[in-house]
């Protein structure tokens, strides 16, 4: 695992897996490597209550009822679409379900404005085509094709993202649970085997780019995923994703629990101001997803790293705080310069501690990208 730059979470996880797998009981729908409570205890990590002889990690933060919902939709004849807004864990959520339940999550199709119907059922290589003519040999399925004829987990990102042609040749793939290859003379149909299904993901903020037609969206249960408003469950994500990166990059580098709350407050502040705003020039482009805040988190942890003391100061996060946020010129820049003045500089006053450095950081970095 150490020569993946990524590993996936089927490799990731790999042992605690196969350790879970062995002492599962419990009924298992189709073809299931994990019954479903064990696929939850997987996600979710494990409690006292569980008995288990070894503690189980969490993996995925946020409320049980979209796990156990996301689940008992994979356990169905229905597709899952996981809907929420950029940031909130649907494609790591995905992944999750996808490697507990079939020990595969790459059988992965991104859908974009330029995916075409080949991307979801099949290709041909041309090559062998001209050589010995098609047929299932010279034939290249999809992701979803292989799900299909391996009984796993198809998995669909950015589904609004794909045009409604594309969306469409989803309807009977999930209707009918089968492919037909007119191209071929026999063996023209590709039947799915039990423990198909598809997880599709969508941004809330996407749509009206290309909505999902009525046919297809009763096609898929629904799990919406809302944006993580908990500070503690916040806490518990960014420390988490912060960990695993500095695992990854052999970092030993301690980041000091008053700055994970400069960067918390911060986001919540900004979130509010957004909130309030009267119009979309008000407010940041960013998301303000936790997922950004890992991404800021991750920039001043490098820069640190590499660049800095081998430790994190209130300086660097107020500059990567500013140059990840600051996507439009002058609006962003504006809108932060803002907040420093009206929110961080009076705070800074008021309670010390690390605001003051923040506060200064913060308008060194506006002052050189103005």
């Amino acid at each position: 695992m150490s020569d993946l730059l990524r590993a996936p979470a089927e490799i990731k996880y790999a042992e605690e897996l196969e350790w879970l797998e062995s002492i599962d009981d419990n009924p298992k729908p189709f073809s299931w490597r994990l019954s479903p409570k064990m696929v939850r205890l997987f996600i979710l990590g494990s409690e006292r209550s569980d008995g288990l002889d070894r503690e189980i990690s969490q993996k995925w933060y946020g409320d049980r009822s979209f796990v156990e919902r996301s689940i008992v939709t994979l356990a169905s004849d229905r597709g899952l679409l996981l809907i929420g807004d950029p940031g909130t864990g649907k494609s790591w959520l995905a992944e999750l379900l996808s490697a507990a339940i079939c020990r595969n999550s790459t059988l992965v199709v991104q859908g974009t404005a330029g995916t075409t119907e080949d991307h979801i059922k099949y290709s041909w290589n041309v090559s062998m085509v001209i050589a010995k003519g098609q047929s299932r040999e010279s034939m290249i399925p999809s992701p979803i094709m292989t799900a299909m004829e391996s009984g796993a987990i198809g998995r669909f990102e950015e589904l609004t993202r794909s045009t409604s042609d594309v969306q469409d040749a989803l309807i009977s793939i999930l209707s009918e649970k089968y492919i037909s290859v007119p191209e071929l003379d026999s063996d023209s149909i590709v039947f799915a085997k039990p423990g198909f299904s598809i997880i599709a993901t969508a941004n809330s903020r996407d749509r009206g780019v290309n909505d999902l037609s009525s046919a297809l969206k009763r096609r898929f249960n629904f799990v919406r995923i809302p944006v993580v408003t908990n500070k503690k469950s916040e806490v518990e994500i960014v420390r988490f994703r912060t960990e695993e990166l500095l695992r990854r990059h052999q970092i030993e580098l301690e980041v000091p629990p008053t700055l994970l709350d400069v960067l918390l407050q911060s986001f919540a502040d900004l979130r509010a101001s957004a909130a309030a705003a009267g119009s979309d020039d008000e407010k940041l482009e960013s998301a303000l997803s936790t997922a950004e805040q890992i991404g800021v988190l991750e920039d001043a942890v490098l820069h640190s790293n590499f660049f800095g003391d081998r430790a994190l100061t209130a300086r660097t996060l107020a500059s990567s705080l500013v140059g990840s946020l600051a996507r439009r010129e002058p609006e962003d820049l504006a809108i932060l310069n803002k907040y420093l003045h009206g929110v961080v500089e009076p705070r800074s006053k008021e309670e010390g501690g690390s605001w003051p450095e923040f506060l200064e950081g913060g308008r060194d970095v506006i002052a050189t990208l103005s």
